[in-house]
């Protein structure tokens, strides 16, 4: 089933950015007296086509990654006498801008319709109430403690532990002052701590901000009772099974799932012992953790669960927005998000963020897929994110994007003359050289994850 939902909502992500995309640029250069000769959602071989009554050929390819709008234009065939006026390279520099920066910024209008959908659907966030810091760490040297709720980082306002994380990962790589404002549990007064980063996780595969802070997120308390085992993971392979309740791990007593979960992620490939009861008999069973990651992010697997448990109504929250609310909403999250992927690809540019951060078709594939098998909302989300992305990476200044025919363009507005045709050639070969280089370490990045 999972299978089906990563095959369903690949397609129907691909196919909603694409076609959005690329109507960007088709009805801009509808307005602006250009005949279109062909829009395409994806390509290879069509699969459906048809003809409006303007002779515009529309077609769904077999190949969904991707697609385009063919123009008419002198510089890829004869155009008839009759038809110069329509032809894409006879109108002026600012109408070629117009329709080439008009699919960037027809993703970013999707995801803010995406947010305000979701923003008036409004979502149930856990208080990021802290759990526990831990000894020694930055959190405790800055005076957190477990309790305190985080209301907002950097003066920004934390709803729920999503925000949380959200305003941490801007900071990746930096070094400065990191002010977090806690509030005590039943207290209205809110106080500032500040805490020091220096080159803060600069680098990190897999980075955890909140985690990395000495920060644990108040949960409920999990009993360490298994009720669920991964079939090719290590538990199930040592003997465990559903029902067993785990005694104690490499002689320490656990009364809590968490305490589990923990040992084992900084455990990768080591040996432990666990004591369990199974049907009121004490068993000794050892097993050898599996490995995921690589290098300082890999981090041990057993390849068990335990069952959730509800989570105590005053630590949820109901966070919506009326329809006008929420378009300020959509706007703020669209912007931030934006902000936020452009500014990750400078750190990765620059090396303060890790380039295996960078996700390809994989990775895509299967978030696709997780999200919308985990309902609307969360699929929506996907949506907007995904959208953000092919916009802001579009808009990047590189021959064979949106963004280099841009820079061709401003360039030609600013002298008065278009570059030569021989200069042109070179962008668009060093262009090409440089998405296919990201598009195969973002390749090796999800082989990798797999």
């Amino acid at each position: 089933m999972s299978a089906l939902y990563m095959i369903i909502g690949t397609l129907v992500a691909l196919g909603v950015l694409v076609t959005f995309h690329e109507f960007g640029h088709f009805w801009v250069a509808r307005r602006c007296g250009v005949k279109v000769l062909r829009f395409s959602v994806g390509f290879g071989m069509p699969l459906l086509r048809w003809r409006d009554r303007q002779g515009t050929e529309y077609v769904v390819a077999a190949i969904p990654l991707g697609g385009y709008v063919k123009m008419l234009d002198e510089r890829e065939g004869e155009v008839p006498a009759d038809q110069l006026d329509q032809s894409f390279n006879r109108k002026s520099v600012r109408q070629r801008i117009a329709i080439v920066a008009a699919g960037p910024i027809a993703n970013f209008l999707l995801a803010l319709v995406f947010f305000w959908v979701l923003a008036m659907l409004g979502t149930q966030q856990v208080r990021p109430v802290i759990g526990e810091v831990e000894s020694g760490s930055m959190a405790a040297v800055a005076g957190l403690s477990a309790g305190q709720e985080i209301v907002s980082v950097d003066g920004k306002a934390t709803t729920g532990w999503a925000e949380v994380n959200l305003q941490l990962v801007r900071r990746l790589g930096e070094s400065g002052a990191l002010q977090v404002t806690v509030r005590d549990e039943g207290s209205t007064a809110d106080v500032s701590h500040q805490l020091t980063l220096n080159n803060w996780l600069k680098g990190a595969d897999e980075p955890d901000p909140i985690r990395s802070l000495g920060i644990r997120p108040w949960r409920p308390a999990l009993a360490p009772v298994l009720a669920e085992l991964d079939p090719k993971g290590p538990a199930q392979a040592a003997g465990l099974k559903t029902g067993d309740r785990l005694l104690s791990l490499d002689g320490v007593a656990l009364t809590d799932w968490q305490q589990v979960v923990d040992t084992v992620r900084a455990h990768p490939g080591s040996k432990v012992a666990f004591k369990i009861d199974r049907d009121g008999a004490p068993i000794d069973v050892s097993l050898t953790l599996a490995s995921r990651g690589e290098g300082k992010a890999a981090s041990g697997y057993l390849g068990a669960g335990v069952k959730a448990v509800e989570w105590p109504p005053g630590m949820l929250r109901e966070v919506s927005y009326g329809p006008v609310a929420a378009i300020g909403e959509g706007f703020q999250r669209t912007w931030t998000m934006s902000v936020l992927t452009l500014d990750s690809l400078k750190k990765m540019l620059f090396g303060e963020l890790s380039v295996k951060n960078l996700s390809g078709p994989i990775t895509i594939a299967k978030v696709a897929g997780a999200s919308a098998q985990s309902g609307v909302g969360d699929f929506l989300n996907f949506l907007a994110y995904l959208s953000i992305s092919l916009g802001v990476l579009n808009l990047l200044p590189i021959p064979v994007l949106d963004g280099g025919h841009l820079l061709f363009y401003l360039i030609e507005w600013a002298r008065g003359r278009p570059l030569s045709d021989r200069v042109q050639g070179w962008g668009v070969q060093i262009g090409i050289s440089l998405v296919v280089g990201v598009m195969l370490l973002a390749l090796i990045n999800d082989l990798g994850r797999l």
